[in-house]
């Protein structure tokens, strides 16, 4: 029941943004720029080593949460994201995609070290403490939880993008196409540091 809450939570943030001012940017996702939540964290990333999302202000950052073995959303999306990637070219150095597992039972420092970069090299995937990926995803409105039949996590499959200042600006639906994130990542670097 908690979980089904949270996903009407967040489906309603999403109604509510979309009818924000997204296209007076031209961004086709929803401008979420007004939002308070959504900080800097840390996790362990799969190399091994501590991330603090706060090294990577200068960059612009996509941050998708999911797991290793969802069967349906996170590898395609992974597959966009790849795809983005060679799209933007040199462009492509100054975005970081940074997979967040909401399974962290289950995916380890070794098993998101043989995913994650299996999609693009760049890509960064981040496990941690389930009560350290609790408070990312509070933090970050991301609902999650376990299915019915005790095999899947359920989650929501959308896209947060960060401008270069490590601010939450757009949120992306799973239903994004390349170009549309294409398209806002575009926006986003066009940007300068200082916005």
């Amino acid at each position: 029941m908690k979980s089904i809450l949270h996903l009407l939570f967040i489906a309603s943030l999403t109604l509510l943004s979309a009818c924000g001012p997204s296209s007076k940017d031209g961004f086709r996702g929803s401008d979420i720029r007004h939002v308070e939540w959504g900080g800097d964290f840390s996790l362990t990333a799969h190399n091994g080593r501590i991330l603090n999302t706060e090294k990577l202000h200068g960059q612009v950052q996509v941050i998708f949460f999911g797991y290793t073995h969802c069967p349906d959303i996170c590898a395609p999306t992974l597959v966009k994201l790849a795809t983005v990637m060679g799209r933007l070219g040199p462009q492509a150095k100054d975005v970081q995609v940074l997979f967040v597992t909401v399974d962290p039972r289950h995916d380890t420092v070794r098993q998101l070290a043989g995913f994650v970069p299996k999609f693009h090299p760049s890509f960064i995937g981040l496990t941690g403490l389930p009560e350290q990926i609790e408070i990312v995803t509070r933090d970050h409105k991301v609902p999650f939880g376990a299915a019915k039949d005790g095999k899947r996590v359920d989650h929501y499959g959308g896209l947060l993008l960060k401008d270069r200042r490590g601010k939450l600006r757009v949120l992306l639906r799973n239903e994004a196409t390349v170009d549309d994130i294409e398209n806002d990542l575009r926006r986003l670097l066009q940007e300068p540091s200082g916005k």
